[in-house]
């Protein structure tokens, strides 16, 4: 730290308790009261160069009882006027980064102008701080620190000014073009790149420094200083980037959440502030932040999102992070999203309410910017690049519904509200979907027929590849009416397959032109791929002839139950040995009825049932 040096005599001052004595031999014919500190002095030294001073001795020389002056309202208090003093006694004194804005300010109020003295204190220090202070780095930082307590005195002088335009200039400029403020050797380099002193090369190697070189510095300063340092800084045109970094820096540095889920050692943290400032902070900091999209990292965003939370920040603040993560939500990712729920009022373990508004301001911006739209469905198997943020959020969204599924306050509307909100050109499939809702059928035994059906209107079971597709077939949780669905859509797309086939080789045979994605391959090319696909359509045909002969041995099964069941209604003797439950012997006619009943609804649905599968086998035959 630079520091300039005051007066040549020595130090004649001692403390007793809490007053101050000088010791030149001369008894003190004036006291000075400074708070609770008490200054037993000599009345010239004081006047020689305090305008002040000298008015208010004169205006006590005509009291008895002795001259006794109090200046209670002093900048800097007792510390500042005890540096003062030494001054007037011509006592030795360093002028450091530290304590100038103190001397300057009480030189101000005391008014030590040079026309009472040439050299006086004002000169002095404003010399001082222009010359040498505002020149570096780290002296600017620390007046202006020091500048908190010293409110509105230095602010009148422009020290606060001054100060934050110089560290402003210091950090929008490349500091490896000038050496400061980190380089200690200098700028002088060897030809190989070591630095030089007096011409030797001492071996070492200047240092880089990157952007981020200041955050850690400023991030000392007090949240209004700060606050117009980067204001400063962005009227200078310093990047976007690096602006959301110094805050961001300066967030985890006072807010300990955001540092529970990164990696710990990255910022220094500091004595916790209350409840009531860390929520302060956080909304000084969303209004501070760029609203460009990309400037501020995705996962920092959702760690101020959940800080927000828990602190019950401004529902203008959560708002306001919400859209900016709704802004980059295709670069989440599904930790990110799996917010607590921290309101006592709501039942389910994560905040699905809060995802759905993000992934609603998605989609709002993915429109005005010209993302994807229904009419680009056909290219969404193209890797068409205004597809992939929305494809990307699709999937990402089919993974947190997986993720939540499993909760079962989950109420269905919610769910269903969710899965929905997301287009159906932005799946290519459906699997994901699929999974979401079987977990989600898993958690919930308890719904209905109809409840169940509603659910699984949110897949196309056109969308939904061969796995998924052999996993549904067998999923007794998923409604009948979508198991067939399944089954009608697979034989479907292995007609189209079959009939592709025949066209291939047909082409092949010569009877028909070659198509023009077929062009370009030789024909013992095509022969080979056409081989190949009658060898899958082989195999997809196989299959097909298993599931029906499942089926059938399914129906025949239920049949034979059934058909039990009705011998067994004169004798209920064996049925708790069937079904693990006990039944009275003697049962009601109502009972009985609805027995009758059961048996005439199971005997339609196997009908119904056969009817379906000898239609799949005519199709089936048709096909081969």
């Amino acid at each position: 730290m630079a520091c300039m040096k005051l007066g040549s005599k020595t130090d004649s001052f001692q403390r007793q308790g809490q007053a101050w004595f000088c010791t030149t031999g001369l008894p003190s014919d004036v006291t000075v009261e400074v708070g609770d500190m008490s200054f037993h002095l000599h009345k010239f030294p004081l006047l020689s160069k305090s305008g002040l001073l000298e008015k208010l001795i004169e205006e006590k020389s005509d009291h008895s009882e002795g001259c006794v002056i109090e200046l209670h309202d002093v900048p800097g208090g007792a510390k500042a006027f005890e540096l003062v003093v030494k001054f007037c006694y011509g006592v030795k004194l360093e002028l450091t980064a530290s304590n100038v804005v103190y001397l300057r300010c009480a030189a101000e109020h005391l008014q030590m102008t040079e026309d009472i003295v040439e050299g006086n204190l004002i000169s002095q220090t404003e010399t001082f701080l222009n010359q040498v202070v505002l020149r570096s780095w780290k002296d600017s930082l620390k007046a202006l620190q020091t500048c908190d307590d010293l409110l509105p005195h230095a602010e009148n002088l422009h020290i606060v000014r001054k100060c934050i335009e110089s560290l402003a200039v210091k950090a929008c400029t490349d500091p490896n073009l000038f050496g400061w403020p980190m380089m200690e050797h200098g700028i002088m380099q060897s030809p190989g790149g070591s630095v030089l002193w007096n011409g030797i090369s001492t071996g070492a190697r200047p240092r880089q420094c990157r952007s981020d070189w200041w955050y850690e510095d400023v991030s000392s300063l007090s949240l209004p200083m700060y606050k117009r340092l980067i204001s400063v800084m962005e009227s200078r045109g310093i990047r976007r980037e690096i602006i959301a970094g110094s805050l961001t820096y300066f967030a985890k540095r006072y807010l300990p959440g955001l540092n529970r889920r990164h990696s710990p050692g990255t910022v220094a943290l500091t004595a916790a502030p209350s409840e009531e400032e860390q929520r302060h902070l956080l909304e000084e900091i969303d209004s501070l932040l760029p609203h460009q999209k990309g400037v501020a990292s995705t996962k920092v965003l959702f760690g101020l999102l959940r800080t927000a939370m828990i602190l019950r920040a401004s529902p203008s603040c959560i708002s306001n992070l919400e859209k900016r993560i709704g802004m980059q939500l295709d670069q989440a990712t599904l930790e990110d999203l799996l917010l607590p729920n921290f309101s006592y009022s709501m039942e389910t373990l994560y905040n699905v309410d809060c995802v759905q508004r993000i992934l609603e301001h998605f989609l709002v911006m993915d429109q005005a910017t010209g993302g994807a739209s229904p009419g680009l469905a056909d290219e969404q198997l193209t890797g068409s690049p205004s597809l992939t943020p929305i494809t990307t959020v699709a999937k990402l969204i089919d993974g947190y519904l997986a993720e939540v599924a499993p909760d079962i306050n989950l109420k269905l509307p919610k769910f269903q509200s969710l899965a929905a909100a997301v287009p159906d050109y932005a799946r290519p499939l459906d699997d994901g979907l699929y999974r979401a809702i079987d977990i989600y059928l898993k958690a919930h035994p308890w719904f209905t027929e109809s409840e169940r059906e509603q659910l699984c209107r949110l897949m196309d079971c056109q969308k939904l590849s061969l796995e998924a597709c052999t996993h549904a077939a067998q999923n007794e949780r998923l409604p009948l009416r979508v198991v067939v669905q399944v089954l009608f859509f697979e034989q479907l797309q292995l007609r189209t397959s079959i009939a592709g086939c025949l066209l291939v080789s047909d082409n092949l045979d010569g009877s028909r032109p070659l198509r023009s994605g077929l062009a370009g391959s030789s024909e013992g090319g095509g022969w080979a791929t056409a081989v190949r696909e009658n060898q899958v359509l082989k195999v997809g045909m196989d299959h097909m002839r298993m599931r029906v002969s499942e089926l059938e041995k399914e129906c025949s099964s239920m049949r034979q139950e059934i058909e039990k069941l009705g011998r067994a209604r004169s004798g209920w003797g064996g049925v708790p040995r069937k079904f693990g439950f006990k039944i009275k012997s003697q049962m009601c006619s109502a009972q009985e009825g609805s027995v009758s009943e059961q048996q005439k609804t199971g005997s339609g649905k196997i009908e119904k049932l056969q009817a379906r599968l000898t239609k799949h086998k005519k199709q089936l035959s048709t096909d081969m």
